[in-house]
């Protein structure tokens, strides 16, 4: 599919946070059976190329229909997780203990988040050797929303954060506008 290529060429972003060492077959067989699922060929692709880390600006939102507590009409994907251990930083292995901390449905995949909204594979539907869909979760909210019916057409969904944001209050719901009565003329 020519959409996800173009997607997986310009994928990543600069800077180095996040990124783990480089992706093996060995270090992807631990990671599912550690994890008790099959993770999808298009999340693998992705990390062939890089290994986790910041997502470019070009492709660091995801659009929705209805509003999240994030915003009114997109969720953010600024990082995604990468398999692996390095420097302490978060990974797909980090899954089962955010889970149970974040009080999140199982079986699920974290693929991005801050503790208080994850973005995930979600395994519920599919069963954990299936295609699993992407979710949005809000752990303070305790809701969920469904983003796309699997990881390829999650990424060929993915656009610019900046076309949403405006004002630039990313995340903040927008100020209240307040009318201001007109001088009487007397």
């Amino acid at each position: 599919m020519a959409r996800f290529n173009e997607v997986k060429a310009t994928f990543w972003g600069d800077g180095r946070h996040g990124v783990q060492p480089p992706l093996t077959e060995a270090a992807v067989h631990e990671t599912e059976v550690q994890l008790g699922v099959r993770l999808p060929s298009s999340f693998l692709e992705l990390l062939r190329c890089r290994n986790g880390g910041q997502v470019a600006a070009r492709w660091d939102a995801f659009p929705t229909d209805v509003p999240t507590s994030w915003s009114e009409d997109h969720v953010p994907f600024d990082m995604m997780m990468g398999i692996g251990r390095h420097d302490d930083r978060l990974s797909l292995s980090d899954t089962p203990y955010l889970v149970e901390e974040w009080g999140l449905p199982s079986p699920i995949v974290l693929l991005s988040g801050d503790g208080h909204c994850w973005i995930a594979l979600d395994y519920r539907v599919c069963g954990r050797q299936g295609e699993p869909s992407v979710t949005w979760f809000d752990a303070d909210g305790n809701s969920e929303l469904a983003l796309a019916a699997d990881f390829r057409a999650f990424v060929e969904g993915l656009t610019a954060a900046e076309i949403f944001d405006a004002d630039g209050q990313d995340g903040d719901p927008p100020a209240p506008q307040v009318a201001v009565p007109a001088p009487k003329e007397e």
